[in-house]
């Protein structure tokens, strides 16, 4: 009964029978009725997403002998796919003549850097600083430095990226103590202290996390002959605590200030409320300084004389309602 349905064309309005069972397949005649249909897109759509997945330079099979209920469409994109899997092999192609060619035209340059690199050795953070830019500006030139160096039998890889992470490493930590140096002390205090206390938080994260693996980074370093000063650590507290200093100075400054203005107020009520904003500041100051000792792990006389001096002024005038 099925065969015969499925063979004789279906009478005006007779529905199709339903699928056959179990391991029984219907025959598919161009009369059968059905929502499926061909794609003349879905074939495109395959190759282009595996060249993306899987890489652009695998060459598709031809399908040349599939109908693809398009016409002369498939044969068009088929056409299309194969022209560019043979661009993208002949792109590799120059790509690799460039490495060659790289190979070929800086072997000199290459084997004095290997060399000079083997014997660098330093603890001078200038000297390192500077013989990175040298390395870099002779490899920036290649297509390919990974290609290019795995052609020379034993370049020092390892301590060309030591090289680097010691470079790049020490480069930051010079940004910071620069930036805490040239810092700027203006006033108004409190926004002053918003800027501080913000960078402060990004440093101390920064600076704590590096001396948790600083032994580790040390022996890394040493050896490849590279003795890190790790003592810029130390002039990042300083110049922490110098910055600190420097805002309690601010902070005592404006109170002196606050003080005169409060006396020149008539009503008591005012001048109340002028010294009770005022000695916040100088709280918040004094919690922003002992911040920075705890980071620091002590203070110079500087900031221990003003430390002293803003309790002082903050215990001679408690916050009154």
């Amino acid at each position: 009964m099925v065969n015969e349905l499925c063979t004789t064309p279906p009478s005006k309005g007779f529905r199709p029978p339903p699928p056959p069972p179990g391991g029984m397949k219907s025959k598919n005649t161009k009369n059968d009725i059905t929502k499926l249909k061909r794609s003349s897109n879905m074939g495109n759509l395959f190759r282009l997403l595996r060249g993306k997945m899987e890489g652009s330079s695998v060459v598709e099979k031809s399908s040349r002998g599939r109908n693809n209920g398009a016409g002369g469409n498939g044969g068009a994109s088929d056409g299309q796919s194969m022209d560019d899997a043979f661009a993208e092999i002949a792109r590799r192609s120059t790509y690799f003549k460039q490495i060659e060619q790289d190979v070929k035209t800086h072997e000199k340059t290459i084997k004095e850097m290997q060399a000079t690199l083997i014997s660098f050795k330093t603890k001078d953070m200038d000297s390192l600083i500077k013989f990175y830019h040298q390395v870099e500006s002779k490899l920036d030139v290649l297509t390919d430095e990974n290609q290019v160096l795995s052609r020379f039998e034993g370049f020092p890889v390892k301590k060309l990226d030591a090289l680097r992470m010691a470079a790049v490493l020490y480069r930051k930590l010079s940004g910071i103590l620069s930036e805490l140096h040239n810092w700027s002390i203006e006033s108004p205090l409190a926004q002053l202290l918003d800027k501080v206390e913000k960078y402060f938080n990004k440093i101390k994260g920064e600076v704590e996390a590096l001396e948790r693996t600083k032994d580790d980074e040390e022996k890394k370093y040493q050896s490849h002959n590279i003795h890190f000063d790790f003592n810029i650590l130390l002039k990042i507290k300083e110049a922490m605590v110098n910055v600190s200093s420097s805002c309690i100075e601010l902070a005592l400054k404006e109170w002196e200030e606050s003080k005169a203005a409060s006396n020149n107020q008539t009503l008591p009520k005012a001048r109340n409320r002028q010294k009770k904003v005022c000695t916040k500041t100088l709280w918040r100051t004094f919690q922003f300084a002992f911040k920075v000792y705890s980071f620091a792990g002590g203070q110079d006389e500087r900031a221990e004389r003003l430390t002293k001096e803003l309790a002082t002024e903050i215990e001679a005038d408690p916050m009154k309602d």
